[in-house]
């Protein structure tokens, strides 16, 4: 089991690769509007799943997140044809689809739906396995396949990343961190000013706050949304350590994202990781950020300590006002590196 933390101009950028509507703009809307679906991805693969039994603790996980968001919206799970009658822990009202996966990370290899006029498409950005350190011969294709399924194009970005390393308040404004990007394990001989404008494209954007990351140190080079989201136009809710390890790298980047975003004149809420938790391993991931706006509902996590636990449910309440806040433990998807958020992507209402 390898975890996530070991292991120029915009109209040029839209000319360059083809789109057919190149003028007609994309728009992926805010993760809080009504969605049609959310999509998530069935773990399977020994390649990467050396351990069955920790491998059986990720399915379960992933089981519980897709039962309670099928609570408030349809659910599809994507998920190799052998794998179908060992779901066992799904309830009846999740969907499975015939789409071959690997791993559980659906907002990184899953569809990024946008609307481009009054069409829907994915706008797609090409998943590698995060700059080839993982292991994939499935999940690189799930974007295209489940256009194929929907119908819908595939308007392909130039880009090589993951939706998960950028952040966007569906208004127009974006965050990201360059390591997740400006890398050449992804985007190779490409500037910053190249990407953004390509990023900005494929989602409709108009403007990028770029905070420099953290390059190495986990498998996803530091995706901004295990520690900062937008909860509306120009509001971000952020959490950061109270006591950060000494010469922690990740506290000096955490540090950093948030003055800029402060600085670049966001609305910048913190609360606070937990100070005790059920896993304390260095590289578990004890994100709030990482929760997912489903309809009528925040899904987060829960990391057993109850003053923490208790303030982000609270703020995520007072974030997103007359939705049902849910906890959930999901260590599992911690020890890997990720969250609730990782493990899913939705698609936007359609009619």
């Amino acid at each position: 089991m390898m975890s996530r933390r070991q292991a120029l101009a915009g109209a040029t950028a839209l000319t360059m690769f083809g789109q057919a509507r190149a003028e007609v703009r994309m728009t992926v809307p805010a993760e809080e509007d009504v969605h049609e679906a959310t999509f998530m991805q069935w773990p399977n693969s020994r390649a990467v799943y050396d351990d069955p039994v920790f491998l059986r603790i990720t399915q379960d996980t992933i089981a519980e997140i897709a039962n309670t968001i099928a609570e408030f919206e349809p659910v599809i799970m994507l998920a190799p044809a052998e794998e179908h009658g060992r779901m066992r822990r799904l309830s009846q009202k999740v969907e499975v689809w015939d789409i071959p996966t690997e791993d559980l990370w659906a907002r990184d290899s899953g569809p990024l739906f946008a609307w481009q006029g009054d069409e829907l498409v994915v706008s797609h950005v090409q998943f590698n396995g995060w700059g080839r350190k993982q292991y994939h011969q499935n999940d690189g294709a799930i974007a295209g396949e489940v256009a194929r399924r929907l119908n819908l194009p595939l308007v392909p970005s130039g880009l090589w990343g993951e939706p998960g390393g950028v952040d966007h308040d569906g208004h127009g404004l974006m965050i990201a961190h360059e390591s997740s990007w400006v890398n050449d394990n992804r985007n190779p001989g490409l500037n910053r000013y190249e990407i953004e404008a390509r990023l900005l494209a494929a989602y409709g954007a108009d403007r990028m706050i770029w905070a420099p990351g953290l390059w190495g140190e986990d498998i996803t080079d530091y995706h901004i949304d295990a520690l900062a989201r937008f909860t509306g136009p120009g509001k971000v809710l952020m959490n950061l350590p109270e006591a950060p390890y000494p010469d922690d790298p990740f506290a000096r980047a955490v540090n950093e994202t948030h003055d800029i975003l402060v600085d670049a004149g966001l609305d910048v809420e913190v609360i606070a990781e937990p100070n005790r938790r059920r896993v304390s391993s260095v590289d578990f991931v004890a994100s709030y950020a990482n929760y997912y706006a489903c309809n009528g509902a925040i899904i987060a996590a829960e990391f057993g300590d109850p003053e923490t636990d208790a303030a982000a449910l609270d703020a995520l309440k007072r974030h997103y006002p007359g939705r049902e806040a849910v906890a959930l433990n999901v260590d599992a998807l911690g020890e890997l590196g990720g969250g609730i958020h990782c493990a899913t992507q939705q698609m936007p209402k359609v009619g």
